[in-house]
């Protein structure tokens, strides 16, 4: 089974496991008098719609490149991780909202019982957080990176949740609003997470270059075949799950066309397959022109 396959099955278990949750939390939260519980359950429930939308992505961006998107259309993995990063912004603004829309207001005692769906969902996150960096990272994912930060900011929201209520049911008079200071912290946390995502996905859109350990990586990769003899230009951008990247090689000005055409088709090879996040190389041939140093005498008058 390809990693593509395993990130698939990855997405649509966290939409199962995350209605589920927003099931019991929200419904528990109710029964039990819990601001911070039904916050964290909605929240769930907005995952289910994040994890529906990292697996279409995941789905799209695997299509081979076609004659409309020569490319590929792994952009749209980068979009759907943009959709989820603004839902997590809007999602955690309703939150914040509905949680201190009635805190200080007198509300009865939550039930005890609440704690423990908040529980259940602060240690399946954690491995469904744990399971997703992991398939982000083999794959690239900006999608599903996003949708493991949604998890890991499950786990804080859940937490808070948890703290709020059990702050409560220790002392109902003194703390009778942390358990809606709680649910508003949570939306919080999860505007923060939001705003990280979608800056993250902006600078992707905008063709922002990789980092520079990555782009000497590729320059060696070229220098090594044999025949090239400079680099003049190099650039990269990301189109969903790997990399594009325009080169500007330098070889010797005296060979025919032919055996300059011949390094760059080597040069390309090697690239795509010493670096797998590398989709594709246009390679450019200049002449190779080695740079001189200039000097000059200083008299005395």
């Amino acid at each position: 089974m390809s990693l593509e396959q395993v990130s698939r099955r990855v997405a649509v278990t966290s939409m199962l496991v995350n209605g589920g949750l927003a099931i019991a939390k929200i419904a528990t939260g109710i029964v039990g008098n819990s601001s911070a519980v039904v916050s964290d359950g909605v929240e769930s429930g907005a995952d289910v719609l994040a994890s529906g939308l990292v697996f279409v992505g995941l789905v799209i961006a695997a299509k081979p490149p076609d004659e409309q998107h020569p490319y590929g259309h792994g952009r749209v993995e980068t979009l759907s991780a943009l959709v989820v990063g603004l839902m997590l912004v809007i999602s955690g603004s309703l939150i914040s909202a509905r949680s201190l829309e009635h805190a200080w207001e007198p509300q009865p005692v939550p039930a005890a019982y609440a704690l423990w769906p908040v529980a259940a969902s602060i240690v399946i996150k954690s491995v469904l957080s744990f399971t997703k960096r992991r398939y982000s990272r083999k794959l690239r994912s900006s999608a599903l990176e996003a949708d493991a930060w949604n998890d890991t900011v499950d786990i804080l929201s859940g937490a808070t949740a948890f703290v709020g209520l059990g702050l409560t049911l220790l002392n109902p008079v003194r703390f009778a609003a942390a358990d809606h200071i709680g649910g508003s912290l949570v939306g919080l946390i999860v505007i923060f997470l939001g705003v990280r995502v979608v800056r993250d996905t902006t600078l992707q859109l905008m063709d922002t270059m990789p980092d520079a350990q990555s782009m000497d990586r590729i320059r060696n990769v070229a220098l090594s075949v044999p025949g090239a003899r400079g680099i003049e230009k190099c650039y990269a951008r990301k189109t969903g799950l790997q990399w594009h990247v325009d080169l500007h090689l330098e070889v010797d000005p005296e060979l025919s066309v032919y055996e300059s055409h011949e390094i760059a088709t080597q040069v390309r090879i090697k690239v795509k397959e010493t670096l797998d996040w590398v989709a594709d190389v246009l390679v450019h041939v200049e002449p190779y022109q080695p740079a001189t140093i200039s000097s000059g005498t200083h008299g005395k008058s």
